[in-house]
């Protein structure tokens, strides 16, 4: 469970076209997602190598693609942060902290079970970004929002590769609102 956000972030002077205002809520969005991120490529990573079975290399290969944007995701989530002035909370143990991903089914060997927690935390994280893109744009940050928008182009495509390795009997959705009354689905 991600513990919430604490009232203020260190930040440097910046120049940013920002409100300052703002600068704080911004820097505090993007460290959730930047969490959410970090945690994601470290499970996508932990099924790469400890993937058994049936489909060995195709799903060996598709995991390594995702890590690898999530990844470059990452990193521009954390530059970011620091082009606003931020320090980004980037080690495992701060995204462990921030994560509001579920933990990864450890017992998991077989394809199957790995796409199911994989494919539940990635529509998670992508439905947070989507959100994300809105939330940004409310604190008048166009260029973060279009950063968020770039990030759901890839992560609504590696959801669909997961999700396509699934039989529709393997998933579950479910649907939740958000703080603004949206409506997010997520895989279970």
């Amino acid at each position: 469970m991600a513990k919430p956000a604490t009232a203020t972030h260190r930040t440097y002077p910046r120049s940013v076209g920002v409100p300052e205002n703002n600068r704080q809520a911004l820097i505090a969005l993007l460290h959730s997602r930047l969490a959410d991120s970090t945690d994601l490529r470290s499970q996508v990573k932990w099924a790469h190598w400890n993937l058994k079975g049936m489909h060995f290399l195709p799903r060996h290969q598709l995991f390594d693609s995702v890590a690898s944007h999530l990844e470059e995701q990452t990193d521009m989530i954390a530059e970011r942060i620091a082009a606003l002035g931020g320090v980004a909370h980037g080690t495992v143990r701060e995204a462990a902290a921030g994560s509001g991903l579920r933990e990864a089914d450890l017992a998991a060997s077989d394809g199957a079970s790995m796409l199911k927690f994989l494919a539940h935390n990635a529509a998670h994280h992508a439905n947070a970004v989507h959100e994300a893109v809105r939330e940004s744009d409310d604190l008048d940050d166009a260029i973060t929002a279009d950063r968020f928008t770039q990030l759901t182009r890839e992560l609504d495509k590696d959801l669909w590769f997961l999700e396509a390795h699934l039989t529709t009997a393997q998933l579950t959705y479910r649907t939740a609102r958000t703080s603004s009354g949206r409506s997010l689905v997520s895989v279970r």
